[in-house]
């Protein structure tokens, strides 16, 4: 069968039909998309997955509900209570330059070796840290106990720097190697700064604590106990801060009973003002 000759007439009808074709598609395609668009914005759930289809990656989770912030008030005073811890360890750990003046004046006036007495010191500013007490009030107990001699033992059997019971004590003593410890320095400082501690926790003031732990808390007095420790806390807070403070305390002047005579001229009475006076300044230093 011989072919037919392509003329212009037929190329034009074929093209006018391919057109035609191609536009019918486009509006079914075109009325179809339409028709998805209106379903999936009238039905959210068609909608949602639709576009889990689609991208499957980009499907997360529903946000969460929006909670209503808490009052800032409880953090700011969380923040405050922080600070004011951080501080408070702050001044019980010290500074280095105050531990090296807190050393060498109990060395000196104690007549310690520097590197034991700075042994000492380090080890106290360290179980003060531990728990919460002054390091300073524990000097002071140790000084008045012991002198500083890790070795001292009572007739009674009290032992070591902070002249603890280790019989009465020895519950405390089990956490750091039993009663045989009591003569080790840094068991005794922890044991008998413990102790302290809970003595002045249970009688509420620090006069109370150390009246109970010289062991007079039935008596009347302590006999000068507790006044003598806070005589050289109140030095060691001085010396801590870079003030000078004598090595060796002078006796308080001796007591003088005056019979009473004539009245006293002008010089005497200024006498009497100055010994006065003396005694108050030894009072203030004990």
């Amino acid at each position: 069968m011989a072919s037919q000759p392509v003329t212009w007439s037929s190329v034009s009808k074929s093209a006018r039909g391919l057109l035609t074709t191609m536009q019918h598609t486009l509006t079914v395609f075109g009325l179809s998309a339409v028709a998805v668009l209106a379903l999936l914005y009238t039905n959210p759930d068609a909608a949602k997955k639709v576009s889990e289809l689609l991208h499957p990656e980009a499907a997360a989770p529903a946000p969460a509900p929006v909670v209503a912030a808490a009052p800032a008030q409880p953090v700011v005073q969380a923040v405050a209570v922080d600070q004011a811890e951080d501080i408070k360890d702050a001044k019980l750990l010290g500074t280095a330059k105050q531990q090296k003046n807190v050393t060498s004046w109990l060395a000196k006036r104690y007549r310690v070796a520097g590197d034991a007495a700075n042994m000492l010191v380090s080890t106290a500013y360290m179980t003060a840290h531990e728990i919460k007490l002054d390091p300073l009030l524990i000097l002071a107990v140790m000084a008045i106990e012991s002198g500083l001699n890790p070795f001292a033992e009572s007739p009674m059997g009290a032992k070591g720097l902070m002249q603890v019971m280790a019989k009465v004590h020895h519950d405390k003593f089990e956490q750091v190697g039993g009663a045989e410890a009591a003569l080790n320095p840094v068991a005794n400082i922890r044991v008998g700064a413990q102790i302290l501690k809970d003595y002045v926790k249970r009688t509420g003031s620090v006069e109370g604590g150390l009246k109970t732990y010289v062991g007079a808390a039935d008596f009347e007095s302590d006999s000068g106990y507790g006044a003598k420790v806070l005589a050289e806390y109140n030095r060691l807070k001085q010396v801590a801060r870079g003030k000078y403070v004598p090595t060796r305390t002078p006796p308080a002047p001796a007591q003088m009973v005056v019979k009473e005579s004539a009245p006293a001229t002008p010089a005497v009475k200024a006498g009497e003002a100055a010994v006065a006076e003396t005694k108050s300044e030894a009072l203030a230093n004990l």
